[in-house]
């Protein structure tokens, strides 16, 4: 990696054109909104680096978000199944890029690809640094009840989001917020925050980020979306809200899968008839047209559900059509 220019090197300063030609590597649409911003900002963007077409129905190989929207910007896309291979190496070399901008890439760089940039690989991570390293920052953060997250950006190493931090991103996490809600804010807050650090790259001191400060950010899968009701309420409806879209929250009643999409914890439980906190958690009872589940010393109300083969609908509406089997044990 090259030093930095200073004022006397470069009659410009700061963006200018400096730090102008990028590559970037991305593959999912929370990559889009960054090199959209890129492009928007006057950036060269000379080449794209993202995942393999993948099959989807009948076969047919569909590209990646990011490689939509680079062929639609006219940028020559690569799909690269191999980091080390040479030919590889030599074209990025051949870019004479100032940074190499990375966003949910998928595939690890080696070395040999990290120190190719003049001025070094900027990866922008969905989590204030080093809290949630990995790779599902977002949905944690909700599970977990943070109150606060954000973007960083930081210059990568060899580690696994562990590269010394350039500028970090704030907002709040919204008592409603769901997995969905919030990546779709962190993509736009992703976008801002690059195109701002690459115009102050020069004044920024990379911090070092020191020891991670929560557990490693897991990659979700489908499992993790199943509830289990020996915990509190407001711990599922947390998991409720951030594992919405993907993969749902879910249970089981009568032999068929249950997803809930939407929930509370129900304040006024003295309220409830017939409801005793001392019952088996997981069962389920209807009450005024609301639906009500036992949890770990509370009680969670359903807002939003789907019955398996059915549409997502209001609990007063899931009702219209059917009765809640009073007491059954859902999962």
């Amino acid at each position: 990696m090259r030093m930095r220019k200073t004022k006397n090197e470069n009659s410009f300063y700061g963006l200018g054109d400096v730090y102008k030609r990028q590559v970037f590597m991305g593959t999912p649409d929370f990559s889009v909104e960054p090199l959209k911003e890129l492009v928007k900002a006057g950036h060269d963007v000379s080449l794209v680096l993202t995942r393999e077409d993948k099959k989807r129905n009948r076969g047919e190989l569909s590209p990646t978000p990011v490689k939509e929207l680079a062929l639609s910007l006219n940028i020559p896309v690569l799909t690269p199944s191999k980091m080390k291979d040479e030919a590889l190496i030599e074209r990025l070399k051949s870019e004479n890029a100032d940074f190499f901008v990375v966003v949910a890439y998928g595939k690890i760089l080696p070395k040999v690809i990290l120190d190719i940039p003049k001025f070094g690989c900027i990866n922008i991570h969905a989590s204030l640094l080093p809290e949630y390293r990995g790779a599902a920052p977002i949905q944690w953060s909700i599970v977990d009840g943070k109150e606060k997250t954000g973007i960083t950006t930081m210059l990568m190493d060899e580690g696994l989001d562990t590269g010394d931090i350039l500028k970090q991103y704030e907002i709040e996490i919204d008592k409603k917020e769901t997995g969905g809600s919030l990546f779709d804010k962190l993509a736009v807050l992703g976008g801002e925050a690059i195109v701002d650090t690459i115009a102050n790259f020069e004044s920024i001191v990379p911090t070092p980020q020191g020891e991670a400060t929560t557990e490693y950010a897991k990659m979700i899968s489908k499992s993790m979306g199943e509830i289990d009701f020996n915990k509190p309420a407001v711990e599922i409806e947390r998991l409720i809200r951030g594992m919405n879209p993907w993969p749902s929250a879910y249970t089981r009643y009568q032999g068929k899968v249950l997803k809930i999409w939407e929930a509370e914890v129900a304040e006024n439980i003295s309220e409830l008839p017939n409801i005793n906190l001392s019952e088996n958690y997981g069962k389920i009872y209807s009450f005024n047209s609301r639906i009500f589940i036992i949890c770990n010393q509370s009680i969670l109300e359903v807002l939003s559900l789907q019955l398996e083969g059915k549409k997502r609908m209001s609990a007063k509406d899931f009702l219209m059509g059917r009765e809640i089997e009073q007491g059954y044990k859902l999962g």
